[in-house]
């Protein structure tokens, strides 16, 4: 993984000192920020590999720096690790809703920090098939990491591409959270089972006319299906 550049924004600067040593450790090439404009030019410049945002900033917060980044398609596909010292579950899916790939509550632990980091990544850049596969006028192209509809373009995130990708080569078969969580995020993932119900409500809504081929099972799980659920 050494040679990746990670962007942190955090107007600690102690936090931030603290990050970007345990990342040096592990190989990684950092960049800081101490605001959202500063890590904003520095993401239109620079395209990191993955950005360590903090929930809490001055002026523009972490979660509305995080909404203008997927909403742009040149940044729409950097993974965001928030991290946040709120703990209450709804910042946590509010925090996934917007786009973030996961979020890390402080005070965390640098270990913890850079196997979450490993993990993102991971999914980012997953090993995949090298054929397009097609499904009913729905193609994911693994070599240009690219999904359309019926040819048009569709705007999917790093998390939604990687469980599409596994829906499509694995269909008609129904996949507990547990399943997907093993499968998607990979075993040794700190992410609850609720965080596979928000990303599959952000694959849907890409998806658009085509959401019916990812149906909810009810008690067990979800499958990829072009049979009527």
């Amino acid at each position: 993984m050494s040679g990746k550049t990670v962007l942190v924004v955090d107007d600690e600067p102690a936090i931030r000192e603290m990050i970007l040593v345990a990342l040096e450790m592990a190989d990684y090439e950092c960049m800081e920020a101490a605001d959202a404009r500063e890590a904003h030019a520095l993401i239109i410049d620079k395209q990191p590999d993955i950005i360590l945002l903090d929930w809490m900033l001055p002026g523009t917060t972490g979660i509305e720096l995080a909404r203008r980044l997927k909403k742009d398609e040149t940044t729409a596909d950097i993974p965001i690790i928030m991290l946040t010292a709120k703990v209450e579950e709804d910042n946590k899916i509010r925090g996934l809703e917007v786009g973030a790939d996961d979020y890390i509550t402080k005070p965390f632990s640098p270990r913890e920090l850079v196997a979450r980091l490993k993990a993102v990544l991971r999914r980012a850049t997953p090993p995949g098939i090298d054929s397009p596969i097609e499904v009913n006028g729905l193609t994911l192209d693994p070599a240009s990491h690219r999904v359309t509809a019926n040819e048009v373009s569709l705007n999917i995130g790093p998390t939604e591409y990687r469980l599409l990708q596994f829906f499509m080569t694995h269909q008609e078969r129904v996949y507990t959270r547990s399943q997907l969580l093993d499968q998607v995020w990979g075993g040794n993932v700190y992410v609850e089972e609720r965080t596979v119900d928000v990303h599959i409500r952000r694959l849907r809504k890409a998806l658009g006319d085509h959401d019916y081929l990812i149906q909810t099972v009810r008690g067990a799980g979800y499958r990829f299906s072009i049979q009527p659920a």
